[in-house]
């Protein structure tokens, strides 16, 4: 059985060369059969806890249903300074509304998504579509069948969230759901 700090340091070397968030599964096939699922979860734990207590300029996080090396936030301006990488275009209002209309009522269509906020949402979809934020998910099977939509890794990522039910409900965030279209 191997050490625990070689296989916290390789889980830490995989996830500092992976270019996205290395699955659990990636990284046990990585480290190899012989160690256990939960020597695994130790290893990360012990990887989180020398970048948490070690004043490093990385942390730990498990985000689009795996886990990354990321820079700290507060970092991010002289990180931007060094790369000499101006602030990255924010998503608009319109877009943000969107998202959270996709997000919470997956699977979703245009129509449904333009009945709800009220207007014609085509070009926002065309940008999410773009930034590789949503999907299509395939055709809802009614009269004219239209499109239907779905968020992806991409957006767990952004948002640096594992999974979509770690979005808020909407009581949570003081909303009243609405009545609006209905999901399928």
């Amino acid at each position: 059985m191997p050490e625990l700090n070689d296989v916290a340091a390789l889980c830490e070397a995989i996830l500092a060369v992976a270019g996205e968030p290395v699955s659990l599964d990636a990284l046990h096939a990585a480290v190899g059969e012989d160690v256990s699922a939960e020597f695994l979860a130790e290893a990360l734990e012990a990887v989180r806890l020398r970048h948490e207590h070690d004043g490093s300029g990385l942390l730990l996080e498990r985000t689009g249903g795996g886990y990354r090396l990321a820079t700290r936030p507060e970092l991010d301006a002289g990180i931007r300074s060094f790369l000499g990488v101006r602030a990255s275009a924010r998503l608009s209002q319109a877009a943000l509304e969107t998202l959270a209309i996709i997000a919470y009522r997956q699977p979703v269509t245009l129509p449904e998504i333009n009945f709800l906020r009220g207007v014609n949402s085509t070009a926002v979809m065309r940008t999410l579509l773009d930034k590789k934020l949503v999907r299509v998910a395939g055709r809802k099977q009614v009269v004219g069948t239209p499109l239907v939509y779905r968020t992806t890794k991409e957006f767990l990522i952004h948002f640096g969230i594992d999974q979509l039910s770690e979005l808020p409900t909407p009581e949570e965030l003081g909303e009243p759901s609405g009545d609006g279209a209905s999901g399928p």
